[in-house]
């Protein structure tokens, strides 16, 4: 076997990671990695080709491949709604009308735990079965359930083209922290400060519950629904789930109950203020959350976590601290300027600096 990959969004925090490992399966003869803005990278394997979902041909790209990775999101602008739209929804479609028109035989999507409806009472784990309708106010979940819905009719129209929906937790490496912290904290987060010795208190949510994984391990994920001939859709999350609790005996810190109106009201001034990049409803969405269940990765793909959840927030806390970043337009530590400078000038959440 002898594979042509193509990765669409190979240059952000999955993609970096995921053209690493298909560089070292033997199963994969080349990759093509698209992206809007070329790397300095030169990764083994990989021909990188100028790509932005929303304009570009994207056929003559996908011509000859033989599986085409589609990871590609962007996240900003938050003050734009109808900017995401267009770059992640109708990208989305035209990616996979691409996919059909070339006769690609797989497609693998980037999906997320974004995409589904909010949790159980009581909070008890979910499969793949459970629904894809995400809190309809948050850009995010909107736009992945959305994308979950044109995937339905696709498979419904195309059976003969191998159809992978991994569903990933929130998913962090040290290399993609200053991505990250454009992202979502913004310019004012100090991140020299964010050491564990220095966080005294973890605020107490109710219903907060996130699921993390590390990069690599999410990388390995999208590698095996490359070159195995898996279908459907796969929840992939290491363990333990992250609670209050957790992160406060793993910081050696003191857990203080915060209501989360309150929270979401700082988070919402922030953002109206544009120095916070995350919009409030974020906040919402990742209240909504279930925490899944990846049984199906570990049985049917042969998945399994190399990392825990912990160690990929330890990462992200480490890049913080150092400015880490890789030598991709996304992950590039300067991309906000001297002193973050060009970050405040064009506005937090005014625009895709991703």
């Amino acid at each position: 076997m002898a594979l042509r990959v193509v990765v669409v969004g190979a240059t952000g925090n999955v993609g970096t990671s995921l053209v690493q490992a298909l560089g070292e399966d033997p199963d994969v003869d080349s990759i093509i990695g698209l992206a809007r803005r070329l790397p300095a990278w030169s990764p083994p394997k990989t021909t990188w080709a100028r790509a932005d979902v929303r304009t570009t041909d994207l056929v003559s790209h996908f011509r000859g491949a033989d599986v085409v990775v589609h990871l590609a999101w962007i996240l900003q602008p938050t003050h734009d709604p109808l900017a995401t739209w267009r770059s992640n929804a109708l990208g989305s479609v035209r990616v996979f009308d691409a996919v059909a028109e070339a006769r690609v035989p797989a497609l693998v999507y980037a999906s997320s735990i974004g995409a589904y409806a909010p949790g159980r009472r009581g909070g008890g784990p979910v499969d793949e079965s459970w629904p894809t309708h995400a809190l309809p106010t948050a850009a995010y979940g909107r736009e992945k359930s959305y994308v979950e819905r044109v995937l339905d009719t696709f498979e419904r129209d195309h059976s003969h083209i191998r159809v992978v929906r991994l569903r990933p937790a929130f998913i962090f490496k040290r290399e993609s922290a200053s991505a990250q912290r454009r992202l979502f904290a913004g310019p004012l987060l100090p991140g020299r400060l964010v050491r564990r010795d220095l966080i005294p208190v973890v605020p107490d949510i109710p219903g907060l519950r996130l699921q993390a994984l590390h990069s690599a391990d999410a990388a390995q994920a999208y590698r095996l629904a490359v070159v195995r001939p898996v279908r459907g859709a796969f929840n992939v999350a290491a363990d333990p789930v992250l609670d209050p609790k957790t992160l406060a005996q793993f910081l050696d810190a003191r857990p203080v109950r915060v209501p989360s109106g309150l929270v979401r009201a700082v988070i919402a001034t922030g953002w109206h203020l544009q120095v916070i990049p995350a919009s409030p409803t974020l906040f919402d969405l990742a209240l909504s959350l279930p925490v899944m269940d990846s049984t199906r990765a570990r049985e049917e793909l042969g998945w399994q976590a190399t990392k825990t959840s912990l160690e990929a927030i330890g990462e992200l806390f480490e890049g913080l601290r150092a400015g880490a970043g890789m030598e991709t337009p996304p992950l590039r530590p300067d991309a906000g300027g001297r002193l973050r400078g060009r970050e405040l000038a064009t506005g937090v959440g005014e625009r895709d600096d991703a």
